[in-house]
């Protein structure tokens, strides 16, 4: 078998065996990985993407949510066709940032001012530093299991697992790089998701300390529930209370109305970290919020608070494919993106149903995810795959590549523009099939 897996991607196999000697893994982003090798793509279009040994898929990965209208969309290859021929960064000013500026604060409300940056995790790391400036505290508070990218305090406990995870009501402070100095770990208060009772409890026994609470409004690792009302209601009442400020983590969610999460959940947040999707298939990252809080990364302030920089910020590729792809991601396609959701989602529950298999579905407007589990999870800990689970997702996924439909690993699926209702159908159809197999 092994043999004609090889001699069927020989491109891919020579390819792999190149990157090992030169990238640690062969590879510079783990999430690439495979067995026996990674996919290498030749191109993508729309909604696809074909290989180097000619296998075409429906991408449901769509880069980890950063492609909202797919692949090579025409109007954004145009514009940044245009930019190339005048240059790609400078040391100086373009219209170009201040254009998509403009355009992003129109989006919400609370988007006094904007500032842009290369990735989700600058935008956090970002958020984290103006919050701790503008209040003079060092702590934050984040929820179990959620990712916010690579900085120390924003990545822990978002790999805890039963062994180290402690007692639910108090979540132990886990590193996820090895070497994490624990002067990281004491500054960061761990959450349980959607407790409110248990998270207030905790926030007020550092009450004086927390700069900020950050929160995803539907965290993808927690099992992309969205977290409730009451919930978003307790910590926005708490931050207001103890002159902290909330943060939310809309790197992902930006896409799931056209002023983000926020807009759907009515919850407005002190600042906001931006990414993926805005970026029109670029690096991308920004942070929003009202004047007063932004204003500590103001340059003309004496003391500069927060400086913040970045050769690649704002460049004006980036700003160009953001600013069309936002455009192009108006108040109908934003909806009819979402009503496509649901429909996946109430399909993918009634193939549950026929296929008799013990799995669940979770999601939010264009998102969705497959749980290899019966019940609905409602934080981290439920979410949490056992053994069994984990080679059961790996196995449903491992079907789904070779009939041709790429999803995230744990499950998780992104719509893009690009998607039609036939090609949920057509989706729906080949999930019902394959967790029929599956039993």
């Amino acid at each position: 078998m092994a043999a004609r897996i090889n001699a069927a991607n020989a491109k891919s196999v020579g390819l792999y065996e190149r990157a090992k000697k030169v990238m640690p893994g062969g590879c510079s982003r783990n999430t690439i990985l495979r067995s026996p090798h990674p996919i290498y793509v030749a191109n993508g279009k729309g909604c696809t993407v074909k290989d180097i040994e000619g296998k075409e898929y429906v991408d449901f990965a769509n880069n980890m949510a950063s492609l909202i209208h797919g692949h090579a969309n025409p109007k954004i290859v145009e514009a940044v066709g245009k930019q190339l021929k005048n240059g790609t960064a400078f040391m100086m000013a373009t219209e170009a940032e201040l254009e998509f500026a403009e355009h992003m604060c129109d989006r919400n409300q609370g988007f006094g001012q904007i500032r842009f940056m290369n990735s989700g995790t600058e935008a956090v790391m970002n958020c984290i530093k103006v919050a701790r400036a503008y209040t003079g505290r060092p702590m934050i508070a984040k929820v179990e299991g959620a990712y916010h990218g690579a900085y120390d305090y924003a990545e822990v406990s978002q790999t805890s697992n039963p062994d180290n995870w402690g007692r639910v009501g108090e979540p132990e402070r886990i590193p996820v790089a090895c070497g994490t100095p624990k002067s990281a770990l004491s500054d960061v208060v761990v959450l349980p998701f959607n407790d409110p009772e248990r998270s207030v409890r905790l926030l007020d026994r550092y009450a004086e300390q927390i700069a900020c609470v950050l929160v995803d409004p539907v965290p993808h690792r927690v099992g992309l529930m969205p977290a409730s009302g009451e919930y978003l209601t307790e910590l926005r009442q708490w931050t207001n209370i103890n002159r902290a400020l909330l943060v939310f983590d809309e790197v992902v969610t930006f896409r799931s109305n056209y002023g983000g999460a926020q807009e759907t959940l009515g919850i407005k947040p002190d600042l906001t970290a931006l990414g993926k999707a805005i970026g029109g298939g670029f690096p991308i990252g920004a942070i929003a919020g009202r004047y007063q809080v932004m204003d500590v990364m103001n340059p003309h302030n004496k003391p500069l608070l927060v400086p913040q920089a970045g050769t690649f910020s704002a460049n004006p590729i980036s700003m160009t494919a953001g600013r069309v792809a936002m455009e192009l991601f108006d108040k109908s396609e934003v909806e009819r993106l979402n009503v496509l959701g649901e429909q996946l989602r109430r399909n993918l529950r009634e193939a549950i149903g026929i296929a008799g298999v013990q799995y669940s579905i979770t999601g939010f407007a264009s998102m969705f995810r497959i749980h290899t589990k019966p019940l609905v999870p409602r934080n981290y800990r439920e979410a949490f795959s056992s053994p069994a689970e984990s080679s059961q997702l790996f196995l449903l996924m491992d079907q789904l590549l070779r009939r041709g439909y790429s999803l995230i690993n744990t499950g998780t699926g992104m719509l893009s523009t690009p998607m039609t209702q036939t090609t949920i159908d057509r989706f729906s159809e080949v999930c019902l099939d394959v967790f029929k197999h599956s039993r």
